[in-house]
């Protein structure tokens, strides 16, 4: 479900090689959700969980930083959208993942996907062509 392609290619290497590093992370995400054979992931989903979070805190502030040393306009709003983003996985509360274990992955792959598409295609790429 998560291929790299360079349509996604910002032209900043290592923006675009983190956001690589990012669809890896999401395919496994959408792994999760694809195997059958196990009733019971959670650990697998908090695994997976926490190494989002660490992740897009780490790229969100290369990327923010790069806004900042080229002087980007859109640092504001890309900014409050990190923000925003990190804020919705770290206030994920764990005990509801077990209720029901498929629905927080099917969640958890549409915000993901609905990053990728957004803020990578259309804010990321404003900061390529600064």
């Amino acid at each position: 479900m998560f291929k790299w392609d360079e349509k996604y290619k910002t032209g900043i290497k290592q923006i675009d090689d983190q956001h690589q590093e990012l669809f890896r992370i999401a395919s496994k995400v959408y792994s999760l959700l694809k195997e059958k054979n196990k009733s019971d992931k959670f650990d697998e989903i908090i695994e997976v969980l926490e190494e989002l979070q660490q992740y897009t805190i780490y790229h969100f502030k290369t990327e923010e930083d790069y806004m900042r040393k080229i002087n980007f306009s859109g640092y504001s709003v890309q900014k409050e959208e990190h923000d925003m983003f990190i804020e919705k996985f770290m206030a994920v509360e764990i005990y509801k993942i077990d209720e029901n274990q498929e629905g927080f992955v099917k969640d958890l792959l549409y915000d993901v996907s609905k990053w990728i598409i957004h803020h990578i295609l259309e804010e990321d790429m404003k900061i390529g062509k600064a």
